[in-house]
């Protein structure tokens, strides 16, 4: 998805040659793949010849946010606190990192007043 939302629609080929992985996966697995998120909504396509051009259906935002919510109530008992808990225990936070969580909790927080 990362490489079709970069290159805003894309052939199978097209998305092959873009990423950035070596070995490259091979064309099969790639069309499978879009196949299968086409299948999810994810994507969709037009035929362009014999070829089909990919096209992402859902905003990159969409998608953190469903992946996020996914993690959240699977994991997290859908508490949001254990989440952050879990990836400042888990995270190597280095001093600016804390200033910066903090900054955005006070940004958080005057938003919600």
């Amino acid at each position: 998805m990362e490489v079709l939302w970069l290159l805003g629609e894309a052939r199978v080929s097209d998305l092959v040659e873009a990423l950035d992985q070596d070995p490259k996966p091979a064309y099969t697995t790639v069309s499978t793949m879009l196949r299968v998120l086409e299948k999810k909504g994810c994507v969709g396509h037009r035929q362009d010849g014999r070829a089909h051009v990919f096209v992402p259906l859902i905003q990159r935002s969409d998608a953190q946010q469903n992946a996020l919510q996914f993690v959240l109530n699977r994991f997290f008992d859908d508490s949001p606190g254990l989440l952050v808990q879990n990836l400042a225990d888990q995270a190597d936070l280095n001093r600016a990192d804390i200033k910066r969580l903090k900054a955005m909790i006070d940004a958080f927080e005057e938003r919600h007043e």
